[in-house]
């Protein structure tokens, strides 16, 4: 039976140009696939390693050496699903919900400044929710810094009514920013709040606004570095961590320790590496924390040159398929989201690198994708929702 176009057996013309429509236009067919097939092998990846650095851990996993694997691949799972649904949910739809996530996002960080907050591998950053599971709320400030900067900053840009934005929506736009970075200051979380700055840089490069607030927002940085380490806000661990930085030959067996056994560990690992859980340094827990801040340092040495190259090669494309996207969308909005998260990716990835090679000083900064973490992985996942939602959401070419 047929009318009004309509076939029963679901091959009449409606049926067919609905399936060409649904064929040119599936969300599927439209996800950038490089990014999201790099983030996948980059936590598939990040299991087979947290595996090696926490399987002989007794003190931590208890009688069972999957334990830790495990949660990195449901914290992964969990973190896809978030993807999903920021990409069913849509950036533009999350434009609008910006002021409630804002407002959660600095009232999760003021709670960790009272009794429910925790200290955790020296930085009192957590909330503790019990049954072995907390929660790091500075890992999602960076993602209501990123949306509610481009929120304002784009706002009369996409409007057509001026091309850049003006001073005022710039100063709008850094004191939103202000409020969560010295809150995350107070606890102190340094290494997060370097983040949440190249954050705020990328964004204001991106949007268009004067150089000078670029210049000025650096100076203003390091006068405040000055202050800071002057006022002594920080702790006496993250002093000294500067310091063993600057002289690396400072307290070997103390606050120099931890980069000198990376080095040792990476140095080990050659070129094709001891194979995987055969490392000397990992298995004999030379390295503190390899399941999170120093992964880098197990792939290093049971992976090797290559496999370390890999971890990076791969990273380097998440960050290639983010500029072309943010290159290739027509939104203002949506470029400046998308540069906010290819500072955040970049910058992180180079501190966590960088201080297992001694080349930048111990932050406490996790891995995107590799390190264990369950808000952290979270949270760039969120980001890749993000950036998969303004490639979707492009107008496509006749």
């Amino acid at each position: 039976m047929t009318g009004s176009g309509f076939s029963v057996s679901g091959y009449g013309p409606e049926r067919s140009n609905m399936s060409r429509l649904l064929a040119r236009d599936s969300i599927v067919r439209r996800l950038d696939w490089p990014m999201l097939l790099a983030a996948i092998a980059l936590s598939g990846i990040g299991a087979a390693l947290v595996y090696s650095a926490t399987r002989n851990r007794t003190e931590l996993v208890g009688d069972d050496p999957y334990s830790f694997m495990l949660k990195h691949v449901l914290n992964t799972g969990i973190g896809f699903a978030l993807m999903i649904g920021t990409v069913w949910l849509g950036h533009r739809t999350l434009r609008t919900a910006v002021p409630i996530l804002y407002g959660i996002s600095v009232f999760l960080v003021l709670l960790v400044l009272t009794p429910l907050g925790a200290t955790i591998n020296g930085a009192h950053a957590w909330i503790v929710l019990g049954g072995g599971f907390s929660l790091q709320p500075s890992e999602f400030v960076k993602i209501t810094i990123i949306l509610g900067m481009a929120m304002l900053l784009a706002a009369r840009v996409d409007a057509g009514d001026r091309e850049h934005p003006d001073h005022r929506t710039v100063v709008q736009a850094l004191g939103l920013a202000a409020v969560p970075i010295a809150i995350v200051m107070l606890m102190p979380d340094l290494g997060s709040v370097m983040v949440m700055v190249m954050i705020v840089l990328g964004v204001l490069l991106a949007s268009g606004a004067s150089n000078r607030w670029v210049f000025g927002l650096l100076g203003t940085g390091a006068l405040g570095g000055v202050a800071i380490w002057q006022l002594g806000v920080l702790d006496d661990y993250q002093i000294a961590r500067f310091a063993a930085f600057a002289n690396p030959a400072l307290d070997p067996a103390g606050v120099g320790y931890n980069t000198n056994q990376a080095r040792i560990a990476i140095g080990s690992g050659g070129l094709t590496g001891t194979g995987l859980t055969k490392g000397s340094q990992t298995t004999g827990q030379f390295v503190p924390e390899q399941q999170t801040d120093f992964v880098f340092t197990v792939a290093g040495e049971e992976l090797g040159f290559i496999g370390a190259g890999a971890i990076l090669l791969l990273l380097g494309v998440v960050l290639w398929r983010a500029c072309r996207i943010a290159r290739e969308t027509t939104e203002l909005y949506g470029t400046i989201v998308a540069a906010g998260i290819i500072a955040w990716f970049a910058f992180q990835s180079f501190e966590n690198v960088g201080m297992t090679l001694g080349i930048m000083p111990v932050a406490g900064l996790p891995l995107p994708f590799v390190s264990y973490g369950g808000s952290s992985m979270f949270a760039v996942w969120v980001a890749v929702g993000l950036l998969q939602s303004i490639k979707v959401q492009r107008p496509m070419s006749a």
